[in-house]
């Protein structure tokens, strides 16, 4: 099987690490030479510690799901005849508490906007069973314990 890595790196710009007063800013490269600057979310630390320009860990969690399904979902969907234009999704993640109090992202909703080509378009159940093949075969969602819904196809 493949191995997939992520470069992450921060560094302490001041002494005050100990008292908590440090920033969260830091760097995600990987392996094609891309970086990301990166931060904690403005929702769990103060704006001060961290940078909300940057994308946090909870933003790309749901971007990956979002990205493994849309992936996934045009292969099933080439696979099953269909020509799609277009594919785009405004995902949502909602944090919540699980079953120890420990804040997690508990559910990832899809909000698929599909825009299909040709004499060849799909019935609403057709295209249900092309998200729930592609959330079958989305290596992240199978990686996972959080919710993903598809709007309007659960």
């Amino acid at each position: 099987m493949s191995q997939h890595k992520a470069k992450i790196e921060w560094k302490a710009p001041s002494p005050e690490f100990r008292l908590g007063k440090y920033t969260r800013e830091h760097t995600w490269s990987f392996d094609g030479g891309l970086k990301v600057p990166a931060s904690a979310s403005p929702a769990v630390v103060p704006l001060q510690y961290c940078n909300p320009a940057n994308v946090d860990p909870e933003e790309a969690f749901v971007a990956a799901i979002s990205s493994c399904h849309m992936l996934t979902f045009l292969h099933v969907a080439r696979l099953a005849g269909f020509q799609i234009d277009s594919y785009e999704d405004e995902a949502v993640g909602e944090m919540g508490k699980n079953e120890r109090g420990v804040a997690w992202v508990s559910i990832v909703t899809l909000n698929p906007k599909i825009v299909y080509a040709g004499d060849k378009q799909p019935t609403h159940e057709q295209e249900t069973t092309l998200h729930h093949k592609a959330h079958d075969g989305c290596f992240i969602s199978q990686s996972i314990k959080t919710a993903v819904k598809v709007t309007g196809f659960e």
